[in-house]
């Protein structure tokens, strides 16, 4: 499981960095596999599959949000 965690935290810094620079009128993902590609619909599914990844498994697995019992 931890490959997977290490896939999906790369995809979401992509996903997250590409929306970034979408604010200011680049998209990085469309510029290099090409608007409306079907690789890029690849991408934005992947990091929308790590996103959920994250969410439902990011309490067991976050050392900062897990309660540590003394």
């Amino acid at each position: 499981m931890k490959i997977l965690h290490i896939i999906a935290f790369i995809l979401l810094v992509v996903g997250g960095l590409n929306w970034g620079l979408v604010a200011i009128g680049y998209n990085v993902v469309d510029m290099i596999l090409g608007a409306g590609s079907i690789a890029g619909k690849v991408v934005y599914a992947l990091v929308g599959l790590s996103a959920i990844y994250f969410a439902v498994t990011h309490s067991s697995e976050c050392k900062t949000c897990t309660v540590q019992t003394m």
